[in-house]
């Protein structure tokens, strides 16, 4: 049994729950970023913070993006989605084009989708040799571990939706005309292939689930429940990260 089959989908959180659970790790989150940003407490400035979305067609990674982000001063944080690389992205060593988006110290970024498309979609469809990709999984955890080395604090999110829900969606989005524009014949040709993107995504889960980046993989049948455990993860990575570092996460905000 691969780790995807071990997640419970079935969780539910109420409305009411569910608002009240958010606005508190939102809440808190702001507090987090203000510390790291040097905005808030002895001033100085934090760790960079790069927070990593990943997951099925229609999983929630939007919606989760806009609560993590939503109360977020927008000068303080970037959301960066990556696509297809271009044709003069493919003329570099295929991490080249993430390096301008990562977060330096004080920063935060948000990375729609990222490097791990090699070993997803690129291995699937055979748009990267097999050599080029069976080597990526190493580049990749180097590339993590260096930025790690330097002081980031990486929060790699695999969103998971079961093949109904995801049907569920996928009609819903088609009869709907404001958020048709989000599904494509490519979307459906994906869905056909789940069986092949579950074998890869249970080896980048394996094969890159390290102690200084490691995976988080979502409950994301309930939209709900997976809002409120992104937003809290992050903010007790950022904890985690800072206590190791000597640094108080709640220090005082105001100097008599």
């Amino acid at each position: 049994m691969g780790r995807l089959d071990e997640v419970d989908l079935s969780s539910r959180l109420d409305k009411k729950a569910a608002k009240e659970q958010l606005a508190a790790a939102q809440q808190r989150l702001v507090h987090l970023r203000l510390l790291l940003g040097g905005q808030i407490g002895p001033g100085e400035i934090g760790p960079p913070l790069c927070v990593v979305f990943e997951g099925w067609d229609a999983s929630g990674k939007g919606g989760v993006i806009k609560r993590l982000v939503d109360h977020l001063d927008p000068r303080h944080v970037r959301v960066a989605q990556f696509a297809a690389p271009t044709h003069d992205e493919k003329r570099h060593h295929f991490l080249w084009r993430f390096w301008p988006v990562l977060p330096g110290w004080g920063g935060m970024a948000v990375l729609d989708r990222s490097w791990y498309g090699r070993v997803l979609v690129e291995r699937v469809e055979g748009f990267a040799p097999e050599e080029a990709w069976r080597r990526a999984y190493g580049e990749i955890v180097d590339l993590e571990t260096t930025l790690a080395a330097e002081g980031t604090i990486l929060v790699k999110f695999w969103m998971h939706v079961s093949p109904e829900e995801q049907l569920r969606r996928f009609e819903s989005r088609r009869e709907d005309p404001y958020r048709a524009w989000k599904l494509t014949d490519e979307d459906w040709r994906n869905r056909e292939k789940r069986a092949d993107y579950e074998a890869a995504v249970e080896e980048m889960l394996e094969r890159t689930d390290t102690t200084t980046a490691p995976w988080h993989v979502v409950a994301g049948d309930d939209k709900r429940t997976a809002r409120v455990t992104v937003v809290r993860t992050v903010c007790q990575a950022v904890e985690r990260a800072l206590e190791a570092r000597g640094i108080d996460p709640d220090p005082p905000l105001s100097q008599d």
